[in-house]
């Protein structure tokens, strides 16, 4: 069961493109097993459009893995999804992890595209299963609420004969869907008591419909950052975080150094995870290639060592 350790984006947060790119070489290189690009499309804050950046880091990178965290299901159409994933997974020879979610029924997303919040849910259960099949299968017939195929069929299919199918949300409905369509599970901004029980809930329904999700294909996230708690930038995003939250952010993020780090990811360890997606708390380009670097030099060994 391996243990992993990818990397998270939300803000663009470089100065450049340039920068950007800068950051995906020194990942690409470091042994950072995976980039996840975060989902938002209409914010003030700068944010680059997930399927965008994953065509991009397809020819913009050589052995990294990418994926979406996680891309709105109930925003998109399935099989434009499914296509564009295809697409991807081709050109980057079978790097792509996709994952997705419902979405929230707060975002702007929703009302700036005209589409109903309500019935994302649905739309979502029936989108997994149609990229599913797409993806695997030619001629789909499907008879849904929402979507209606006939003899549908997608080429070239995924590179990765069993590509992966990530799900989020921690949700009754959110727990149903990953059994029956996930091969594996992303936590949101979580602690790992909160985890703990959405990971069980999700192995026990998954056996309940004779399925197996592989233990080392659960995965949690967190903010870190080499520095002090006093740092100004630190101080913001716990602002920040503890505002969305509606409590105190500071489970939610490792701040010092690899022995505050490591206590969490043993937090999570013992919660069920395996993968983790790292998100660095940094502004600027250079402020990001530093605090990235000391994950690929410090902290990814530590994680590595799990392993033996």
């Amino acid at each position: 069961m391996a243990i992993g350790a990818g990397i998270g984006i939300a803000n663009f947060t470089f100065d450049d493109a340039r920068g950007f790119w800068r950051w995906v070489d020194l990942c690409d290189n470091g042994g950072v097993d995976s980039i996840w690009q975060s989902d938002r499309i209409i914010d003030a804050a700068p944010n680059l459009e997930t399927m965008s950046v994953m065509a991009a880091l397809a020819g913009g990178s050589k052995k990294l893995k990418f994926g979406m965290n996680v891309a709105s299901l109930g925003l998109r159409n399935p099989v434009l999804m499914a296509k564009q994933c295809a697409t991807i997974d081709v050109l980057s020879e079978g790097r792509l992890l996709p994952a997705f979610g419902v979405g929230s029924a707060l975002s702007k997303d929703f009302s700036a595209t005209g589409t109903p919040t309500k019935g994302r849910g649905k739309r979502t259960d029936e989108g997994l299963e149609i990229m599913s099949r797409l993806w695997r299968e030619d001629n789909v017939d499907f008879e849904g609420q929402y979507y209606q195929l006939k003899g549908a069929t997608i080429s070239p299919k995924p590179v990765q004969k069993h590509i992966p199918l990530w799900t989020g949300g921690s949700a009754q409905q959110a727990i149903e869907r990953t059994a029956k369509w996930g091969t594996g599970w992303q936590a949101g901004i979580d602690t790992a008591a909160e985890t703990a029980p959405v990971i069980s809930a999700i192995k026990t329904r998954a056996r309940e419909l004779d399925r197996h999700i592989d233990d080392d294909h659960f995965g949690a996230g967190f903010g870190f950052r080499f520095g002090s708690e006093d740092e100004p930038i630190v101080q913001r995003y716990q602002i920040l975080l503890s505002k969305r939250l509606g409590k105190p952010a500071s489970d939610y993020s490792a701040v010092g150094g690899v022995a505050e780090m490591m206590a969490l990811v043993h937090d999570f360890r013992a919660a069920g995870v395996h993968k983790f997606i790292l998100r660095p708390i940094a502004a600027g380009t250079e402020d990001m290639l530093t605090q990235t670097r000391l994950m690929v030099e410090k902290l990814i060994p530590e994680i590595d060592a799990l392993n033996r």
